[in-house]
Order: C-alpha cells, then structure tokens, then sequence
C-alpha cells in the first residue's frame, strides 16, 4: 500500500487482511486487520478464532499494552493467575508485564479482537500460521514451528514467558 493510502481512511470487510490458520493449542484462525503494511497508527489489530476446546497459552508481553474484546462465544481469561468469564461483550485490558491466557473450553467458537500497541502481533501469527482463504475449512491441528520460542523472543512477549496449560 502506498504511503499515501496508508494516511487515508478506509474501510475492511468482515474477511479484508491477511488470514493464517494457527497451529495448536488455539487452533482457529486469525485475519491480521489493520498492519504496518496497510496502517500508519502505533498499533496492530487482529481478529482471531479460538477452536472449541482450544486455549491460546500463558504469556506477557514485556513491552506492549493489549486489549482483548470478545465479539462472539465464551471462555475464561486467566490474568495473572486469577480466572475470570468471558462472555460477548466482555474486554480486557493487559498492560505490559501481566501474565494472562485465554481459554475456550466451550464447543464453539471463540471470536476476539485484539488491539496491541505497538504493533506486531501480525507478524508473530503470520510467521506461525499457514496461510488462509475465506471459507475454506480448517485444517487437522498442526504444531507450532520448530523455533517458536524464536520467534516468540523476537517478536511481542517477553522471552521465556510462554507456557502450555493442559485443559483439564
């Protein structure tokens, strides 16, 4: 996009960005919305779909603030180690340095949106993911790359501070 589109305004589709399938635990997928590559403000947003019975696991992200806004399903938000219900409608605010992860143990989808400043987030799930066509089914579950903690340390959390949670 040129420079000059990225300072006018615009509008995005429900499917408008890029889309990548993400690797387990959370599954789902993911449409990058607003990027470095299409956005000029100081932060990323992203739609992502957790699976049912899926998790996106425990981290912190050392240098970036977040907010998480459930537009469709249920879960759990665990922040800094305190569970608590997530329903439509529901945000959560993460400064940087608190330790929190979401969890859809329901049987259907759990749809959020995320804004994380600065931007970023696109990037890790770009780098993780594979690549998505609307309305193509989802693929087997597939497992993260090989260097994820790379990519991970590289990107927007804080080096080390992931971790899986079984669901019980």
């Amino acid at each position: 996009m040129a420079e000059a589109e990225r300072e006018a305004g615009f509008v995005l589709g429900p499917e408008d960005g890029e889309s990548y399938w993400q690797p387990v635990p959370a599954n789902g997928h993911v449409v990058n919305k607003l990027t470095s590559r299409n956005w000029s403000g100081g932060f990323c947003a992203v739609v992502q779909v957790v699976a049912p019975q899926s998790y996106i696991r425990k981290h912190i992200h050392d240098r970036h603030h977040e907010m998480v806004f459930v537009w469709r399903g249920r879960g759990k938000a665990l922040v800094d180690g305190v569970e608590h219900p997530m329903e439509t409608g529901s945000l959560v605010a993460l400064p940087p340095g608190v330790e929190h992860m979401f969890v859809n143990e329901s049987d259907e989808p759990l749809h959020l949106f995320a804004v994380l400043a600065p931007g970023g987030l696109e990037d890790f799930f770009a780098e993780i993911g594979r690549p998505r066509e609307a309305g193509t089914p989802a693929p087997e579950p597939f497992a993260r790359p090989a260097n994820i903690l790379e990519i991970e340390a590289r990107s927007v959390f804080k080096p080390g501070s992931t971790q899986e949670v079984p669901l019980a």
